[in-house]
């Protein structure tokens, strides 16, 4: 390897001459330089048609650049807005979920306030109830309906009494332990129920089918005037019920009357108010009324067959020897 030279530059002429010639420029540029600002200075408007073909010369590039970057800064802003999108529309639907949650809750409040009013309202009605108990348990899958109430003679519950949720007529009681009590339902086979339309008094009777519906059927027979959607009400006959509480709707029209399914369903009724009979004078003389009339009868009898003691001593003497 060649060892470096230690010549200095100054001992070049090629170099001296290119020094010399950079000098030059710059001295000419500077010189120029000063001229230009001084003509500026001394004439603003002196170069202005040059500035404006070089800003001609130079728009079409400019406008592609401005171009190109508003673009570029649209799609940046797409892109921020796409993401922050995103992320409203992730925390939108989080509140609507709770707010979902929220109003389930809040229904299920409401639906529970009813419930309560609707007992508290059965205990503060003109008749006072015997009891208001549970159904704690009902036949799934029979002909016969019947439920079972945790209430019984110890609660002052007896046979016949009427029973009822805030909705409207369940069924009566059928028997009675010291706890419980078997309740006969209205859709049971066996359940007849004299019953009215709630807009005027077309009378009829309401019989369990066994199925969970009732059979309405009219006492005056002709032109059948229901609808469907008519309420029937407890007309008060037959002493149990009082009238007015709601029974059924009508859902089907037949010849005779119509299909209607009840208004308080037992299983979806928790608590339920016992009633005392509504006409118990009237059931207890109709009880009484024929064991009265036998015991008339039997006196009437007694009186036939009992001779008269006068009647008996003038039959004695006409009697021939």
């Amino acid at each position: 390897m060649a060892p470096p030279s230690s010549r200095r530059s100054g001992h070049s002429r090629r170099a001296q001459f290119s020094q010399f010639t950079g000098y030059v420029v710059a001295g000419i540029g500077a010189v120029v330089g000063a001229v230009l600002l001084g003509l500026s200075l001394w004439q603003p408007t002196l170069f202005g048609s040059l500035r404006g073909a070089a800003s001609d010369v130079a728009a079409p590039a400019a406008e592609v650049n401005g171009a190109a970057r508003a673009e570029s800064l649209g799609f940046i802003e797409s892109v921020q807005g796409y993401l922050r999108a995103g992320r409203q529309n992730a925390a939108l639907k989080e509140e609507m979920e709770l707010a979902r949650i929220r109003l389930s809750e809040a229904a299920a409040v409401k639906q529970e306030n009813r419930r309560l009013k609707g007992l508290l309202r059965l205990q503060e009605d003109e008749v006072r109830p015997v009891a208001v108990a549970r159904l704690v348990a009902s036949t799934a899958a029979s002909t016969r309906r019947f439920a079972y109430l945790a209430a019984g003679s110890n609660d002052g519950v007896t046979v016949g009494m009427p029973v009822r949720s805030p909705r409207g007529v369940v069924g009566r009681v059928l028997e009675v332990a010291r706890n419980s009590s078997r309740v006969l339902l209205l859709t049971d086979s066996e359940s007849v129920l004299p019953v009215r339309r709630a807009q005027d008094e077309t009378v009829a009777f309401a019989e369990g089918r066994g199925d969970g519906r009732l059979r309405i059927r009219l006492i005056n027979l002709g032109i059948n005037p229901l609808k469907i959607g008519d309420v029937f009400v407890t007309s008060g006959a037959g002493g149990y019920y009082r009238p007015g509480i709601a029974v059924a709707v009508l859902s089907e029209k037949t010849e005779d009357g119509g299909i209607a399914r009840i208004i308080s369903d037992p299983a979806a009724t928790d608590f339920v108010s016992v009633e005392p009979i509504w006409q118990p004078a009237a059931l207890i003389g109709a009880r009484t009324a024929p064991d009265e009339a036998l015991s008339e009868n039997e006196e009437l009898m007694q009186d036939a067959e009992t001779p008269i003691e006068g009647a008996t001593a003038e039959n004695a003497a006409a009697e021939p020897e």
